[in-house]
């Protein structure tokens, strides 16, 4: 076949194609195909890094958000370790927490009053349920040669008690109600634990005024307290026409206060504190702003021979060690020693 002669112009000479090479002695390659003008250097870089900043910071939110769930998830149980509320038996909300109001709403259902009647007379006292069947810590001179024992709650229910066992050493006395059950116990603390500024709440009942709420600081700690031993017929009487030197006698420092604590004395460490006790508190509760018995209220000065309204609290209580009571508590169920 004869070509036809080109005429000049006609089809322009193809380039020559630098990237066409021939391989194990085939032919060549064909040219590469035409391609856009590459981007200016660092194009790619600009495109891409937003994506790669919004993986990263997908990447810390997951970090953050997982953080957060695993804190919220040991807060959550560590909330329902306590019950829920943050303070274990007490029924202590996280928001009244560390307030008065928030203690003495937990804390108050555990707090009864306690009315002895013996051949001197009646006196009236407080205590603190330590179980739900009735258990009552209290002091000794509260109920000591009682011949009955009658209980009434912070909602009006009164019950009968027994006596289980006393310790005329620590003044500290246990007492069970006769048929009861499901009630509110209050959360033991740890005496060791307490610092003299600490902020507490005293509840018992005053001059038979039942459910009383009082606060104040701890003001010293281990202050060497003397009380009688024995029945003393003027300690938290009522009704009976008794002076404030007449009631709670006890002594401090070689001397006596409220009256003569008599032969038959015993000395324990106490705490001291200035919320406002009066008659009727003896056996009642010191309580630490996390709703937890700290102490049991044994003890108050009255100014010598004031009487009427000048008997009240002048800011010298004193409280049982908790850490005494519980110590005691297996000798007080097994009958004690009084």
């Amino acid at each position: 076949m004869t070509e036809s002669p080109r005429r000049s112009g006609e089809y322009p000479e193809p380039e020559q194609q630098p990237y066409a090479f021939s391989y194990g002695g085939g032919g060549a390659y064909p040219p590469p195909p035409a391609y856009a003008p590459p981007p200016p250097a660092g194009a790619h870089r600009r495109a891409r890094r937003p994506v790669a900043l919004i993986a990263a910071v997908a990447i810390v939110a997951a970090a953050i958000g997982g953080g957060t769930a695993a804190f919220a998830e040991r807060l959550a149980a560590a909330d329902s370790a306590a019950g829920g509320n943050g303070v274990t038996g007490t029924n202590v909300s996280q928001s009244s927490k560390g307030t008065v109001s928030g203690v003495a709403q937990a804390v108050s259902p555990s707090i009864v009053e306690i009315n002895a009647t013996s051949a001197s007379g009646e006196s009236t006292g407080s205590g603190v349920i330590i179980t739900a069947d009735g258990e009552i810590i209290t002091n000794n001179h509260v109920v000591s040669g009682a011949s009955s024992v009658k209980v009434r709650l912070s909602d009006g229910k009164t019950y009968t008690a027994d006596v289980v066992g006393t310790d005329p050493d620590k003044d500290l006395a246990l007492i069970k109600l006769q048929g009861a059950s499901g009630l509110k116990a209050a959360t033991l603390g740890n005496s060791d634990d307490v610092k003299v500024g600490d902020e507490v709440v005293a509840i018992g009942s005053p001059e038979g005024l039942t459910g009383t709420v009082t606060s104040g600081i701890v003001s010293a700690l281990d202050r060497d307290v003397t009380v009688s031993k024995d029945e003393n017929p003027g300690q938290d009487q009522q009704g009976q026409g008794q002076g404030g030197g007449g009631q709670w006698p006890f002594e401090f420092g070689g001397q006596q206060f409220n009256g003569d604590t008599g032969s038959s004395k015993t000395t324990y460490k106490a705490i001291q504190t200035d919320a406002s006790l009066n008659p009727g508190n003896s056996g009642g509760a010191l309580i630490n702003m996390n709703g937890e018995i700290i102490g049991i209220n044994s003890a108050m000065y009255a100014p010598s021979g004031a009487s009427g309204s000048t008997a009240g609290s002048v800011g010298l209580g004193f409280a049982i060690p908790i850490d005494t009571v519980k110590a005691d508590l297996g000798q007080l169920r097994a009958g004690g020693d009084g």
